[in-house]
């Protein structure tokens, strides 16, 4: 059963078990239409896909090879190649900007931020890095990627968002160059012996959800 609620006047919702992608942007797709046109709420929504893996609008078909013979969609949003799988928390972010500040790289900023800080709160050191996309760390291989930014605005409303490797299958990355990016190998919490199951890390994340907001704003870094 879907949770939703209220939090900080976003609607929070948690979806159990394995939610399609086509489904996932279908209603991205209409609620960001419905914010923007009939001021809807906005949404914050964290769930789990099957193995697939989604093209972004910089995607180069080289960088695709999926022995595994996984879906692959169109995803809209910014970007190269990405996985998506059970153990990984994804979270879609459907803000209005137009109210919250129109400056997409500090939304871009911001959201990042808010995932750090979260796996801060396990231990886990993860960083931005200079020239390269998405969240690193510190893992059993060296210099790692632990989660994957990729967002769309339009019309200045947000769609997609983040994904973080809690514990998926991390051979199952081998079937594209992950956001472009060769020389560095993707890593999980799990790999690196933390364990934060999905209520734990989502719990974290609303956490951190009012100062995320807030440094939409500028108040806070």
């Amino acid at each position: 059963m879907t949770d939703e609620r209220s939090t900080a006047g976003i609607e929070w919702r948690v979806s159990p078990g394995l939610v399609p992608y086509p489904e996932a942007l279908a209603e991205m797709e209409a609620r960001a239409t419905a914010i923007r046109e009939a001021g809807a709420r906005e949404l914050v929504w964290l769930l789990e896909h099957p193995p697939l893996f989604t093209a972004g609008t910089s995607a180069d078909p080289a960088e695709l090879f999926n022995p595994q013979g996984f879906p692959v969609y169109a995803a809209g949003r910014g970007g190269r190649y990405t996985y998506h799988g059970p153990g990984q928390r994804v979270g879609y972010v459907l803000l209005d900007l137009d109210r919250r500040g129109r400056d997409v790289r500090r939304f871009v900023h911001s959201l990042e931020g808010w995932v750090i800080g979260t796996l801060a709160q396990f231990g886990v050191a993860a960083r931005r890095a200079e020239g390269r996309i998405g969240i690193w760390a510190d893992g059993p291989r060296g210099e790692a990627k632990v989660g994957a930014i990729g967002v769309r605005v339009r019309r200045w409303v947000t769609l997609h968002g983040f994904a973080v490797n809690l514990q998926p299958e991390l051979s199952h990355f081998s079937g594209i160059v992950p956001c472009g990016i060769a020389e560095f190998p993707v890593t999980s919490l799990g790999e690196m012996g933390v364990a934060a199951g999905l209520d734990r890390f989502d719990s974290a994340l609303e956490g951190g959800l009012c100062r995320f907001l807030a440094s939409l704003r500028g108040d806070a870094v």
